[in-house]
């Protein structure tokens, strides 16, 4: 693990991979290693292991020590490797020092399980959780973890805490939280944390996010960086015609299935031919129609890389 803070390693395309799983429903770290490894070899900046896209809410603690331990081996010290944590503080607290032992270098804490915190009890859950672990922070806030402008400055001012991953895709509140963390002379890392990123990449890009994670990343490589580039370097046809011409659609077939935000993923990850097996519950596989879909939609977003040139 190199001593360099995650902040400042953290510039590119995040990968997100998805847990292998196998015929008998454990774990593949096989297949979980050669999914990393080709993320990393494809460019990747970063890996996020056992993440929302890599169904953290289904591991158990040991399975989440192996894998974070495994995406570490893989990357040889390449890129940082940022693994989840989650549920009430204890326990988010546990994964997070499962995560140290494992040799990740930061961390990224997910909501609070079931309840609905006030901001008061959310600022006490992110402060301890720093407290308890040298890993750096990053907040993902969505769901039930929304932050105040305030309880976001109060997380700037927190050791440990570097960063804060946005789902919730709240422009407004998103503004006036990156201009109150830098009215007070503070700093955190921000990120587009959308499914499917892409599609806001541009509207993110002008508050000043830069980072996004992308989970086409995990099945497509090629149109991700292709688009990442083309953002990156203000190319605006090409970014509209790969918004129109996949993102777009891609996220209206996400939005047809519960969970297809990992479930879709996972498929196409498999029609690529890496076998990384099924969700696990309570998640459920894609519809056949809606994989056929999945499957033009990959030809169609490969047709417009050749002819854009991108």
């Amino acid at each position: 693990m190199t001593t360099a803070p995650l902040a400042d390693r953290l510039d590119g395309l995040l990968f997100f991979p998805v847990t292998a799983f196998g015929p008998d429903g454990s774990v593949d770290l096989d297949t979980f290693r050669a999914h990393v490894r080709a993320g990393v070899e494809a460019g990747a900046a970063a890996v996020f292991a056992c993440c929302g896209t890599g169904e953290f809410h289904a591991l158990t603690p040991e399975e989440f020590h192996v894998c974070v331990a495994a995406a570490v081996e893989e990357t040889a010290g390449r890129v940082p490797v940022v693994a989840g944590t989650g549920y009430g503080t204890a326990l988010a607290i546990r994964y997070a020092r499962l995560a140290e032992e494992a040799g990740a270098d930061g961390l990224l804490a997910m909501p609070p399980y079931l309840v609905v915190p006030d901001q008061a009890g959310l600022l006490r859950h992110y402060t301890e959780l720093a407290a308890a672990t040298p890993l750096d922070v990053i907040v993902y806030q969505r769901d039930n973890a929304v932050l105040t402008p305030a309880t976001a400055v109060a997380l700037a001012r927190t050791e440990g805490v570097v960063g804060l991953k946005d789902g919730l895709g709240d422009l407004d509140l998103m503004q006036r939280i990156v201009s109150a963390v830098r009215a007070e002379g503070l700093d955190l890392l921000y990120f587009n944390g959308l499914p499917t990123a892409e599609l806001t990449g541009p509207a993110y890009r002008a508050l000043g996010v830069r980072l996004y994670s992308s989970a086409v990343f995990c099945f497509a490589p090629d149109l991700a960086l292709a688009f990442h580039r083309a953002l990156a370097a203000g190319d605006e046809p090409t970014v509209r015609r790969l918004i129109d011409g996949f993102y777009r659609p891609l996220v209206e077939l996400r939005s047809q299935g519960r969970g297809y935000a990992v479930s879709l993923v996972k498929a196409a990850v498999r029609m690529g031919g890496l076998d990384v097996g099924p969700v696990r519950p309570p998640l459920s596989e894609p519809a056949p129609a809606h994989l056929d879909a999945l499957a033009r939609l990959l030809d169609d977003g490969r047709a417009l890389l050749k002819e854009t040139g991108a």
